[in-house]
């Protein structure tokens, strides 16, 4: 199988981007919606896009709950965006839209143990990745995992995200999971020492142990 990437998600602070950088992640994530303790305001985000300047080999996320198109590309007028992961009620049509763009899309779908796999076939034209996560009261950043087994259920084409309470010890559990979809790992508030402030060296030791 090929390599497991990984994805760190609710980045906001200058400093900690630019260790996180070195360390060579395969994405990083940017939180746009408003109510998460990770959001990127405006005083934020135009600190960012100079921290990526020649430098290519990390995917910018833009996350994205229940948004306008325009919201959507006002951000990436600042921050110029690879990747629009979108985290609400997002209806195919509007993955569509978004992906006209230019953007590659992540679609959320938050599961539970009724969670029905069957609603994906409708977005599998018009999303590049799919990222499962924990069915909460939040869109994200629950915390906690959910069982990774419902996903034997899935048997679309879409390679996926899995996220969902990741943290380091984790790292056993995900390198002995196997799916011929999996493609990368999303984490964000195991990795934290408080929010949109993360721990690099325990991200770093995460990065040597994964896919061993």
């Amino acid at each position: 199988m090929p390599k497991v990437k990984l994805k760190i998600c609710g980045m906001r602070e200058p400093d900690n981007i630019q260790a996180l950088l070195e360390v060579g992640l395969d994405f990083m994530g940017f939180i746009f919606y408003e109510k998460s303790a990770r959001y990127v305001d405006e005083v934020a985000l135009a600190k960012i896009p100079q921290l990526f300047d020649n430098q290519a080999s990390v995917k910018k996320v833009g996350v994205f709950v229940n948004a306008g198109l325009g919201a959507i590309l006002a951000k990436n007028q600042v921050l110029p965006l690879d990747l629009i992961q979108l985290h609400g009620q997002e209806t195919p049509e509007f993955c569509r839209r978004v992906k006209e763009e230019g953007f590659q899309v992540i679609k959320v779908f938050s599961v539970g143990q009724e969670f029905d796999f069957g609603q994906l076939k409708e977005y599998e034209d018009v999303c590049d990745y799919f990222l499962f996560d924990t069915k909460g009261k939040l869109p994200g950043g629950n915390g906690f995992s959910f069982d990774w087994s419902l996903l034997s259920g899935y048997r679309g084409g879409i390679p996926f995200f899995l996220g969902g309470g990741v943290e380091p010890n984790s790292i056993n559990k995900i390198n002995e999971f196997k799916h011929p979809r999996f493609f990368a790992i999303d984490g964000n508030s195991g990795f934290e020492l408080a929010p949109a402030r993360k721990d690099v060296a325990k991200i770093q030791d995460f990065k040597n142990k994964l896919n061993k």
